[in-house]
């Protein structure tokens, strides 16, 4: 690890059977922000998807037809064991301040809203100064973060259960409950997971930073980048204060 930098990987994404259960939680059918970002990453000669997770946006964007470089990098051995598993593209075990890359990419993404689990100022203005690194000039940098003026965490209870089914007949039981609410700057919450297979039931914690609109652009261009455009959601609509999402388009100077 870099000096200072402390990225806490969620078991949600180090375990390989719930890595599993994320794909069946988030299937295609609902990934609206592959949509968005795809047509982005095909225009691009050389692509890095940062938290790539299980990899399958880069997988999609390769059977598109992407003919360049494409480079999935995530700290958590879980998820990746799942991405490695499709030829053909750079599958990095690690953090991005960890790499030497230096004008590398045409196009950097952070999709899943995995920016959000930096936490700390410091660890914040360290991972952008590695985005810009690795950003060819005039390199774009994709991402989202949910727009805490929206307070998604309010359904963020247990009563909002999901059921997800695995392909090999696993059911699982997915509840969510706040350990803290919003406090100017984190969320805390606990994934339970319960069902018919050994491995349950288990738990995930996590903490989210939200940044609202100001210090976003404010992180933005202390890093050197400069905001290109911004959308409130992955229709393409304006963003407004009570937009759900920040997306950002973010150019290195």
């Amino acid at each position: 690890m870099v000096e200072g930098l402390c990225l806490p990987v969620d078991r949600f994404y180090d375990d390989t059977f719930l890595s599993a259960v994320y794909d069946a939680w988030h299937p295609r059918a609902v990934r609206d922000d592959y949509d968005f970002y795809l047509p982005h990453i095909l225009k691009a000669n050389a692509v890095v998807d940062i938290g790539c997770g299980t990899g399958t946006l880069l997988q999609e964007a390769r059977r598109a037809g992407h003919s360049g470089r494409l480079c999935g990098i995530d700290p958590a051995p879980g998820v990746l064991e799942r991405a490695r598993g499709y030829p053909g593209i750079e599958w990095v075990l690690g953090e991005l301040q960890e790499q030497r890359w230096e004008q590398q990419f045409d196009l950097a993404v952070m999709t899943g809203h995995a920016f959000q689990a930096i936490v700390t100022n410091s660890d914040l203005q360290s991972f952008m100064t590695s985005v810009r690194k690795c950003l060819l000039p005039g390199g774009v940098f994709a991402f989202e973060t949910r727009n805490p003026a929206a307070r998604p965490w309010k359904r963020w209870t247990p009563e909002n259960t999901a059921s997800v089914a695995l392909s090999e007949g696993t059911s699982v039981l997915i509840t969510t409950e706040l350990d803290s609410d919003f406090d100017g700057q984190t969320v805390a919450f606990t994934h339970t997971f319960s069902g018919n297979h050994p491995s349950l039931p288990m738990q995930s914690r996590s903490t989210l930073r939200f940044l609202d609109m100001d210090a976003l652009r404010t992180l933005i261009a202390n890093a050197g980048l400069r905001v290109e455009q911004q959308f409130g959601d992955f229709d393409g609509n304006t963003l407004t204060p009570t937009s759900p999402e920040i997306i950002t388009f973010a150019k290195r100077l």
